[in-house]
């Protein structure tokens, strides 16, 4: 079996501890991943500050010169990522194929703002101790960060996290996924060609159990996560003077008034449910729609629902395969049973085969079924009616999560009301939550997360304020 080395310091490197990574949709071994530990940790740790230093000496243009080189090895080499990504993954391959597109934009629009990324003038005569005085703000760059990723963009939300900390100046260190790995180290590949100092990249798979070394150590100024509020909000509160960002679930809702363009919104929120088996935090998981246009949405919901086509990920048809592992479709089975032995009624779906879940339609929920309350990240969907739009508001707010919610009509002032009245990080009108263009603002309230994400806005997270008066 193949031996994949991890990148340490611009060298491959082979380590004793190893990890099997599977392919979820064959069930076969793909090849054996080394794994870092303490000394590989440290070394990291060590190489990753010398990087910076380096790093934060470069002119703009040279680090911009050096993210559009990785954005042009990974399109180069877009096939590889994307046999990499379905390999490990099982997503099927339209979303594949859109992933590693995201993922070049991703790097080169990192690029424009490594360009324009400045501080500003601060207005001081207001006072008289400021006559004839200047203030000038800048950001700084933090210096070491660790990123830890999850399996389901193997591509980009690594691109997520290493092109704003480069962009940014900061050097940084990837914990990929143990489930996906393979795909953070080709981007690796990539990076050792981009002419930027070489362990301004690191990327070091390793056991979780190695992470309060990570949280300990003073050398690593920010940790920037994605994963399960669960983790998420454990590592936030042991992470001291550490700065963190919190990427986490959510279970996001939809609202669809009487005024909505039916067809425009069930199609819409069909890809949003089950693109990639709703492994992903912005899935649309509850449905809110107006009774008027209750029954014919639904209808045509579970119809689409229903005729999707499950296949090989590899098949540019295939619109839904295996999810991650057979743990995770065994846990939402278990869900959704629970949910209908409580009254939810089954539309469509309820079955398991394996690692694969077929798209599922309830209705007749509770808010305490954890369908509804829980992060369900999986092929799964709930529907149920409203009267009121402020019903709808209220519906979408009763939850713990507050990462995107989506709102379909053709009411302006229902809109406006929408975004004042919605406890989440984005709200998103006339489109699914699901919608995430690679430049914006990305992050949620309440368990949903903790500063935000989106290139600039990440940079700003990854920076800090530094004033000179004279």
């Amino acid at each position: 079996m193949q031996t994949v080395k991890i990148l340490i310091g611009g060298q491959w490197c082979e380590t004793n501890e190893r990890t099997i990574v599977k392919n979820p949709y064959s069930g076969e071994e793909v090849c054996e991943v080394c794994k870092g530990g303490e000394p590989e940790l440290i070394r990291s740790i060590e190489l990753a500050e010398e990087s910076f230093k380096k790093l934060r000496n470069l002119a703009k243009f040279e680090i911009a010169k050096g993210l559009r080189a990785i954005a042009d090895g990974i399109q180069s080499r877009k096939q590889d990522f994307i046999d990499s990504i379905i390999t490990e993954s099982a997503k099927p391959s339209i979303y594949t194929r859109a992933e590693v597109e995201r993922a070049i934009n991703t790097f080169n629009w990192a690029a424009g703002e490594a360009e324009r990324f400045a501080g500003e003038l601060v207005p001081i005569e207001t006072q008289p101790a400021g006559k004839g005085r200047y203030a000038i703000v800048r950001r700084v760059p933090r210096g070491v960060i660790y990123g830890i990723t999850p399996f389901n963009f193997p591509l980009n939300l690594v691109a997520h996290k290493v092109a704003p900390a480069i962009a940014s100046a900061n050097s940084i260190i990837i914990k990929p996924s143990q489930k996906t790995p393979l795909t953070a180290l080709l981007l690796g590949e990539v990076f050792l060609e981009s002419g930027l100092p070489e362990s301004a990249l690191q990327v070091v798979p390793m056991d979780v159990e190695l992470i309060p070394l990570v949280l300990k150590d003073e050398r690593i100024k920010m940790i920037s996560f994605t994963g399960s509020a669960e983790v998420g909000w454990k590592l936030k509160s042991l992470a001291g003077k550490k700065a963190i960002t919190l990427e986490l679930g959510g279970n996001a809702p939809v609202i669809i008034d009487e005024t909505a363009d039916i067809d425009l919104s069930v199609n819409k929120s069909v890809f949003g449910a089950f693109a990639y088996s709703g492994q992903v935090c912005i899935s649309v998981q509850r449905i809110f729609v107006q009774e008027k246009i209750f029954d014919e949405w639904v209808e045509k919901f579970v119809n689409l629902a229903r005729n999707l086509r499950r296949g090989d990920p590899r098949d540019e048809t295939t619109q839904i395969s295996s999810m991650i592992d057979e743990n995770a479709a065994k846990r939402i089975e278990q869900w959704v049973n629970e949910a209908v032995s409580a009254g939810a009624k089954l539309l469509c779906g309820g079955r398991r085969e394996g690692n694969f879940y077929e798209p599922t339609v309830l209705t007749n929920t509770s808010s305490e079924m954890r369908i509804v309350s829980e992060e369900a990240f999986a092929p799964v969907a709930v529907i149920e009616k409203f009267a009121e739009f402020d019903e709808a508001i209220s519906l979408a707010n009763n939850t713990k999560y507050g990462l995107q919610a989506g709102v379909f009509t053709k009411d302006f002032a229902r809109a406006k009301h929408a975004f004042a009245a919605l406890e989440y990080g984005g709200v998103i009108i006339n489109d699914v939550p699901t919608l995430r263009i690679d430049n914006m603002p990305y992050g949620g309230v309440k368990d949903s997360g903790f500063g935000r994400e989106g290139l600039k806005y990440a940079m700003e997270e990854m920076t800090e304020i530094r004033l000179m008066v004279f």
